[in-house]
């Protein structure tokens, strides 16, 4: 095929082309050295046109089908060169291509994109033209030698970046792109050690970080230098270093993850996880899945076996990577998992994402929130499977990361309901053992209509709330509360299957039974009976508490607090105090054992010297002594060590 001789030419960008350069070099580029990705995902999709269109016309590989990527870094020249063997272009391609920001379309674009910050319209995204002006993040000139197939003389196409570029005819030998890029004065090894782009173990890295799974070879000659050796194998000390040239593939072709599961061993998988992740100990489980439909994503994630240090800080990022076509796009994709899955880590390869300009922000598109959704749903599914069918290793997993699945709870309102069946609380059903919501509400009597939770620091503090005796002594289990974000998560329930929850510290029990019946009127008539005690003990404590009751729960202990139906309780008080939140109070209630020591004291007390110190004393130990049982501190500690010191004086 001929064509015409065409000269060389001076072509200017429009205004707003230089502004689109100037704001990829400068803005949206946070990382330069994705230059080398851009390009290489250039080349690979260029060998994807050839490759597609030969299988109709083999004319167009003109007798070579070895597909290629070659990558020649030259310290001499300063310059880095990358070559494909992929379609190539025309002289009115290379115009129309490289030309792509110089169209009408990019005003608009970047106003839209003045508009909205850095985030971008679906316009250029994904175009040629756009990742390949990401070679002026590192060059000064770039210089692009391209060729189509059947045409007799190639193309060259030139520029500095000032708003100008050239366009000429030349001579090109084999098919494809060569791009030559003189790289700045300031990208070499003094200025920028982690960006020496001459140096060919830094390229080696990078092709490793972020293409190494492009389907086609990407290859680097290396300078290979040995001296001699004798008979034995030993270096000969003064013979001359021979050197040879060694061609290397720098990247491994087949992504793991688009291999048939059926032919990948766990060792595999345990190895690309720890290699990926630097991880020393293999994961816990493995999700491995291909789905089709409206969006069509590949992806593999990993359940580590030990959460990070880092989990539950500010610092914790999403071990999500993305990658488009097997390219790398980005390391920790935050906006694809909820906060509470952020423990997982993976991968999700598409080739439906709508990427930005710089392919480093993902953009908020349905697809996006599609695939985010399918993956939440399968990681649940994975637990519930897990839950149901390998408890221990359930179990194993709730160790580690139970935590951040009770702030789903509490932070997740759509996915509440399917979190609730995979939590796990101690109960006093047995030291040993976890149970879930499910096992517990098997367990209730039918006459139980709540579910009792007590909070506390561990199994001992709580199991000696005097707020358990009647439970205890009736044999009702109660879900144990030991984390700060336990009563958090159960408030966000309110309740599970039609049983609300109850906090034994709250309210009354709700027994309903016969003997709960008689305690409940027994205590009503004590009340009456004691009235003027009652009141006289409110009016000693009205500062700290709201009001004074006989209590029906109580067995060997002589007082304790709780907090009303309507308000918070005591522990989530003292929670939020920690937090610095002190404008929520508990409505604090302080119920006293009718059938005590200390309650026949307070009585012949009132009876006798009602207004004495003696009972005032008495009035505020009893109230620091349930602050206590509560884990809480007295309000006035020299005070309460004073009168404790000055009862103790009194006992004969």
């Amino acid at each position: 095929m001929t064509q015409e001789t065409i000269s060389k030419e001076t072509r200017e960008f429009q205004t707003e082309t230089k502004q689109l350069l100037d704001l990829m070099v400068h803005s949206i580029y946070t990382n330069r050295e994705i230059f080398l990705r851009e390009l290489i995902s250039n080349a690979s999709d260029a060998i994807d046109k050839i490759h597609f269109e030969s299988l109709t016309n083999r004319d167009l590989l003109e007798g070579n089908s070895d597909f290629e990527i070659i990558l020649k870094p030259d310290e001499a020249t300063h310059t880095l060169t990358i070559s494909d063997n992929g379609m190539g272009m025309t002289h009115d391609e290379v115009i129309a291509t490289i030309g792509t920001i110089a169209k009408s379309g990019t005003k608009s674009f970047l106003e839209k994109l003045k508009d909205r910050g850095n985030t971008t319209d679906n316009e250029l995204i994904g175009q040629f033209g756009v990742g390949f002006y990401s070679a002026f993040m590192v060059a000064k000139k770039v210089t692009l030698l391209t060729r189509a197939p059947g045409q007799t003389k190639g193309v060259k196409w030139e520029s500095t970046g000032d708003g100008t570029y050239t366009i000429e005819e030349c001579d090109k030998e084999s098919r494809g792109t060569t791009i030559i890029l003189t790289l700045n004065d300031e990208t070499d090894q003094n200025d920028h050690p982690d960006e020496n782009f001459l140096n060919r173990y830094t390229l080696e890295s990078l092709v490793k970080k972020y293409s190494d799974y492009i389907r086609y070879p990407i290859k680097m000659d290396f300078i290979k230098e040995e001296k001699p050796r004798d008979a034995e194998g030993k270096e000969i000390e003064d013979a001359p270093v021979t050197k040879t040239v060694e061609v290397r593939t720098l990247n491994s072709m087949t992504p793991l993850w688009t291999r048939n599961k059926s032919e990948i061993k766990p060792e595999e998988y345990h190895q690309f996880y720890k290699n990926l992740f630097q991880d020393w100990e293999d994961p816990l489980e493995i999700i491995h899945s291909k789905v089709e439909g409206a969006v069509e994503y590949t992806t593999v994630l990993f359940i580590p076996s030990h959460a990070p240090f880092d989990l539950y800080t500010k610092e914790s990022e999403s071990k999500i990577m993305l990658y488009s076509k097997h390219v790398f796009v980005m390391d920790h994709c935050k906006d694809l998992l909820p906060e509470y899955l952020r423990f997982m880590r993976g991968l999700v390869d598409s080739p439906d994402f709508s990427l930005n300009i710089s392919r480093e922000i993902l953009q908020h598109s349905k697809q996006l929130k599609l695939v985010g959704k399918n993956l939440e749903k399968s990681i649940l599914k994975t637990l519930e499977r897990l839950l149901t069918n390998d408890r221990p290793k359930y179990e194993k997993f709730w160790k580690e990361f139970g935590t951040a699945i009770k702030g789903g709870v509490y932070t997740d309102f759509q996915n509440r309901e399917k979190l609730q069946d995979l939590l796990l609380f101690p109960s006093s059903h047995g030291t040993d053992e976890l149970t879930t919501l499910a096992d517990y509400t098997k367990r209730m009597p039918e006459n139980q209509k709540v579910i009792y939770y007590a909070t506390g620091k561990d199994y001992a503090s709580v199991e000696r709330l005097p707020q358990m005796e009647l439970l205890h002594d009736k044999g009702i289990e109660v879900i144990y509360l030991f984390e700060r974000v336990d009563e958090f998560a159960i408030e966000a329930l309110k309740e599970y299957k039609g049983k609300a929850f109850h906090s034994v510290s709250r309210g009354d029990l709700n027994l309903d039974d016969k003997d709960a019946t008689e305690s409940k009127k027994e205590a009503e008539e004590i009340l009456k009976d004691n009235e003027s005690l009652i009141k006289a003990i409110t009016d000693q404590l009205k500062d700290k508490i709201s009001s004074v009751k006989i209590s029906n729960r109580l067995k060997s202990s002589a007082v304790c607090l709780v907090s009303d139906d309507q308000g918070i309780s005591l522990s989530m008080e003292h929670i939020l105090s920690e937090m610095n939140q002190t404008m929520l109070k508990a409505n604090r209630i302080l119920e006293l054992n009718p059938n005590h020591e200390v309650f026949t004291k307070l009585k012949t007390l009132h009876e006798t010297a009602s207004d004495s110190q003696t009972f005032k004393d008495y009035c505020d130990l009893l109230y620091d002594q349930a602050l206590l049982i509560e884990g809480l501190p007295p309000e006035d500690p020299i005070s309460f060590a004073n009168k404790i010191a000055s009862l103790m004086a009194q006992t004969k």
